[in-house]
């Protein structure tokens, strides 16, 4: 299979908007249902062999063990419990509030309860409409679902290698159903104080100095699919700093400035996973410099930590 596939914004606009709301279902259950981890990285879903997992859940609401997940090959819904039972249901044909329905029922026949708090799109122009009242996003085409997560899982990878050449404190990789972005962060340890007006995301996101790296499918702001990076809270001069490859660049976004490399761009590089990396890594180093961040010290080639063990390699 062709490395990052192309994956036109405007071909698959009605199915990402369709099943950009399947995982706001899904990933609001999971955040109701889930021991709650710094910078809310109990939310997101992770990518498997087939498509995307919540993991695990439970326990932390009083119910079983169960498991959802999204597959991406046979296009269907599974949701497992620990004792073994599983119900799964097809993904075509289903409107957001189908697909709602159908979850909650199997759920329920599965002896799970879950209560979601807010049964409504997160940050999304329909936020105010209940999933089980949106019967307009009905749109879902199995090839470029696939072609979709074909995708997630080259850049899942990519970004696990650039995650090797760091040894302080990390995220995992992992797949936003909120921003439909798939991402992983490098922290420092100094405590950011919010604005006493930040919303809880964000306080919680947000606490640590912290810089970004991912990939977005495009959004209203940027309509075109691109790899990312930032650094919150952004040091002066940022955007001065030099990217690689040549095609990358700044860009003004919500009041500071993003890294980005097109994914268009990328695929026209002569080794477009090289490209990809050079960049997170370019991006990196003009936010750890600009902070202050000691770069030797934070680094760990090929994932080793040891000098020892990285001098016999």
């Amino acid at each position: 299979m062709e490395l990052f596939t192309a994956v036109p914004s405007a071909e698959w606009r009605d199915t990402k908007a369709t099943l950009h709301r399947f995982c706001q279902v899904v990933g609001k259950i999971r955040l109701a249902s889930a021991f709650r981890r710094n910078h809310w990285w109990n939310a997101p879903f992770h990518v498997t062999g087939r498509g995307i997992t919540t993991r695990p859940m439970g326990q932390a609401d009083g119910n079983q063990i169960f498991t959802i997940d999204f597959d991406f090959v046979g296009h269907q819904l599974l949701i497992t419990t620990v004792d073994g039972r599983a119900l799964s249901f097809a993904l075509p044909g289903q409107s957001v509030a189908s697909f709602y329905q159908h979850t909650m029922r199997a759920l329920a026949a599965l002896d799970v309860r879950v209560d979601i708090p807010v049964p409504r799109p997160f940050d999304l122009p329909d936020a105010d409409r209940p999933f089980a009242d949106d019967t307009e996003h009905a749109h879902y085409d199995p090839a470029e679902v696939t072609r979709y997560w074909q995708v997630l899982s080259q850049v899942n990878l990519l970004l696990e290698e650039f995650a090797a050449g760091f040894s302080g404190k990390i995220s995992p990789v992992h797949h936003f159903w909120h921003t439909f972005d798939i991402a992983c962060s490098r922290f420092s340890d100094r405590v950011i104080d919010q604005p006493p007006g930040a919303d809880p995301v964000t306080r919680e996101a947000y606490s640590r100095e912290v810089i970004s790296s991912g990939f977005w499918f495009g959004d209203d702001a940027f309509s075109d699919p691109a790899f990312y990076s930032y650094t919150a809270p952004e040091p002066d001069g940022l955007d001065s700093e030099p990217l690689k490859p040549a095609a990358a660049r700044w860009i003004e976004q919500r009041g500071g400035h993003l890294a980005v490399l097109r994914h268009a761009d990328a695929r026209s590089e002569a080794d477009p996973r090289a490209a990809v990396l050079a960049f997170y890594d370019s991006a990196y180093q003009a936010g750890a410099r600009r902070a202050g961040w000691d770069v030797a010290r934070l680094a760990c080639p090929g994932g080793v930590t040891d000098p020892e063990l990285r001098a016999g390699r």
